[in-house]
């Protein structure tokens, strides 16, 4: 074996000894010793004399006490210390839930009551034929306040109907993109047309109130449903009992109703409570719906229902017959010159339709 040779072979066996050797001292190693069970958890020390620490300091509060307790918060106003507020839940299930249900079968049986009425009846007709002589029904600042709030009305009936029953009716079929906009273009139109209802409001029962208190004879117009059913003659003033109810309970009730409500949310910066806000917009939802379903009945009425009632508010006057079939106490008023109205040979320019 030549020199060269040998050198190889004691360089393969170095090589061969320096890798098996951790494996045989790893082998030799003895067993690593069991651990200990843990030691039992050492208490915490008491805090020193004077401290201020107090015990479970850093443990978080219960949501409860976190969402009825009120907390620190540095910005001032009502309630901007409390994170959760409770009736906002029981506002979402009573809205969402038996106002929104109840309202709309309200809202849709009303009409569909007055179209089996209308299919049945028929509009109410003049049985005499027309003299040719008319008396002014309504001057030209009553049929101007008249419109205002009846115009706003319906603006806002529309406005708050998509924001009440929207997302059930509307958001399938236009989607949330066109539904997202029309909402908050109505939620201005609502915001900003409310003050001038009001408006209209004080103004029209300051103008009709006189003419709406109550007297002996309504009595038998409700007794009898003001002839509509049995076509029998029944007495009536300027208006009657039924015009009457509507203007009371529908105008002044419902309407200061709507308009006190309307006004609270209208303006959150007046310090007003989150759980008053919510009780007053339940308020305000359940008039509106009951005021839309009732104004149903005088609309109708007032158009298709009675034949020469909506020319009498487009115009300001009707026609002698019509007002002897209708309002015979009032015509016989105007006869008597104890009214302001006059009967006249044809139709002429009423007082403040200059």
């Amino acid at each position: 074996m030549t020199l060269i040779t040998k050198m190889r072979v004691q360089h393969l066996a170095a090589l061969a000894f320096s890798l098996l050797l951790p494996w045989g001292a790893m082998a030799q190693q003895p067993a690593a010793p069991a651990q200990k069970p843990a030691e039992a958890a050492i208490p915490a020390p008491p805090p020193a004399a004077g401290s201020t620490a107090a015990k479970d300091w850093n443990n978080p509060p219960a949501w409860s006490d976190v969402e009825r307790t009120p907390q620190y918060a540095s910005i001032p106003g009502r309630e901007t210390n409390v994170l959760i507020q409770d009736s906002g839940k029981q506002w979402r299930m009573l809205r969402n839930g038996p106002v929104t249900f109840y309202g709309g079968i309200v809202i849709l049986v009303v009409p569909a009551l007055l179209l089996l009425f209308y299919l049945a009846k028929g509009s109410i007709k003049t049985r005499e034929k027309p003299t040719g002589r008319v008396i002014e029904r309504f001057n030209g600042a009553e049929r101007v306040a008249h419109w205002t709030m009846a115009i706003s009305f319906v603006a806002l009936a529309l406005t708050g109907l998509t924001i009440l029953f929207g997302k059930h009716v509307l958001l399938p079929w236009l989607g949330y993109s066109v539904f997202a906009t029309i909402t908050e273009i109505g939620k201005n139109v609502h915001n900003f047309v409310g003050p001038l209802f009001i408006f209209s409001l004080v103004v029209l029962v300051v103008m009709f109130v006189k003419d709406n208190l109550w007297r002996p004879y309504d009595r038998e117009w409700l007794k009898n449903f003001g002839g509509m059913l049995s076509g029998k003659h029944i007495a009536a003033g300027r208006f009657n009992a039924g015009e009457k109810i509507w203007f009371w309970g529908g105008v002044i009730v419902l309407g200061v109703v709507i308009a006190i409500s309307g006004t609270v949310e209208l303006f959150p910066n007046w310090n007003t409570s989150r759980e008053l806000m919510g009780q007053f917009n339940l308020i305000h939802a359940i008039a509106a719906c009951i005021f839309i379903a009732v104004s149903f009945v005088h609309i109708y009425l007032g158009t298709v229902g009675m034949e020469g009632a909506y020319k009498a508010m487009r115009e300001g006057y009707v026609d002698e017959s019509w007002a002897k079939e209708h309002h015979d106490l009032w015509y016989d008023d105007v006869k008597a010159g104890k009214r302001p109205e006059k009967i006249i040979g044809a139709p002429q320019p009423a007082a403040g339709d200059d």
